[in-house]
């Protein structure tokens, strides 16, 4: 029987979403995921998340099962990875595979190109038409690990082609993701932007207070909200303060995240006595907005972004940001901030030119920047690329990322 057909249409599809690398702690791919199944859910359709856990977070069956405002989540036992500072992921092929069949999706959607992918073999025989969400540039991160660029986009390339062979769709957050899967030859890809809460997200949540607190006598208070770890480039904001503060900027930098870098990032600032905060992971994302709002620029380091939530946040709460010219972030800052090359100089170069405009007018600009992208529109484009009823007042539908796209489903 093919899986989700003895449904009654009307009420919705049922989606249910994979993802690897997804803990408490999580950034932005978290956050993206909640958003997405809420608004599945307020769509009148029926999210179902599986994610890996801890080997305790399990239940009579062998996993844990929720109700959540995202729709159900099921928290299946997955080791944790080496080295990435708690990320875990789903390994038990056959548990999995099995939960799935008795799940009967109407439509799948993947969150991980790498451990994941045998699932879209799976769809393809149950007939579920499946997509893949790239949160990643394989290319960029191959990079940040130190592979040299032929190499990198030449195994990019054969992975993209691989998973763009193996699922209905690939999504792509940005065109900058997207263009590594059309280099590959991909036909399938669509682009649908990820949002930002612009309500929890505003300018009046600035507070001289909060920003007195962390800058004390400084003049200019950087934030860096990240996951420490190599492919984020953490270190370039420390390499940033440093220059700053060189060039005579009396700046102090707060940096909110944690990950396997922070103990080596921590001593560093220490032996160089740089005027540095580490906060680690802020669960409260309330107090985690006004401090986006309280800073005066955010810096946004990592050369391997297809999108970066937590800057997208810091635009909404009016805080310009200043992002890697190599990543996604390039093409959504516009004139809410600036960009710059991997290394501290070029980073202190772009915060000293936002820095010369007026306050006003660089907060507002940040403002302006991030008001093109709220969630409803978001959930409406991920809907269109499951070919589902988009929720009201949807205005943005998934689109074609290049001319080789191909309409609904590519080869199924």
């Amino acid at each position: 029987m093919t899986a989700g057909r003895t449904r009654d249409a009307r009420r919705g599809l049922r989606i249910v979403r994979i993802a690897n690398f997804v803990t408490p702690s999580s950034g932005g791919l978290r956050t993206a995921l909640h958003e997405l199944g809420a608004g599945y859910r307020a769509a009148g359709h029926e999210p179902v998340l599986i994610v890996p856990g801890p080997p305790d977070a399990v239940g009579p069956r062998g996993f844990r099962d929720e109700e959540t405002a995202q729709g159900r989540v099921l928290t299946l036992p997955g080791p944790p990875v080496p080295g990435t500072g708690g990320y875990r992921v789903l390994t038990d092929r056959r548990r999995l595979q099995h939960l799935l069949a008795e799940l009967a999706p109407d439509r799948l959607e993947v969150s991980d190109r790498t451990t994941l992918r045998w699932t879209g073999e799976w769809a393809r025989r149950a007939r579920v038409p499946a997509v893949m969400v790239s949160h990643e540039s394989v290319d960029g991160v191959l990079r940040t690990w130190g592979v040299p660029r032929p190499l990198a986009r030449t195994v990019a390339d054969r992975a993209n082609a691989r998973t763009a062979y193996a699922y209905s769709r690939v999504v792509c957050t940005t065109e900058w993701a997207a263009a590594e899967f059309l280099r590959a030859g991909a036909r399938n890809v669509v682009r649908a932007p990820l949002g930002v809460d612009l309500a929890a997200r505003h300018p009046g949540l600035r507070s001289a207070g909060l920003r007195g607190r962390y800058a004390g006598r400084a003049a200019v208070l950087l934030l860096m909200c990240s996951r420490l770890s190599t492919e984020k480039r953490p270190g370039r904001a420390l390499d940033a303060l440093v220059e700053l503060r060189g060039r005579g900027v009396d700046a102090a930098l707060v940096v909110a995240g944690d990950g396997p870098l922070r103990a080596r990032l921590e001593s560093r600032a220490r032996a160089a006595r740089l005027p540095v905060t580490f906060l680690g992971h802020l669960a409260d994302r309330t107090g985690l907005a006004a401090l986006q709002a309280a800073a005066d620029l955010v810096l946004a380091p990592g050369p391997a972004e297809t999108f970066g939530l937590a800057a997208l946040e810091a635009l909404a709460c009016g805080t310009p940001v200043v992002a890697s010219a190599a990543s996604a972030l390039a093409g959504l800052v516009d004139d809410g901030g600036d960009t710059a090359l991997d290394d501290g100089p070029s980073f202190a170069d772009a915060v000293q030119r936002v820095l010369a405009r007026p306050e006003p007018v660089r907060r507002a600009a940040a403002r302006r920047c991030a008001e093109g992208y709220g969630w409803q529109p978001a959930v409406a484009a991920f809907l269109a690329a499951h070919d589902a009823p988009r929720p009201a007042g949807g205005r943005r539908p998934a689109t074609p990322a290049g001319p080789r796209a191909t309409g609904p489903w590519g080869r199924r």
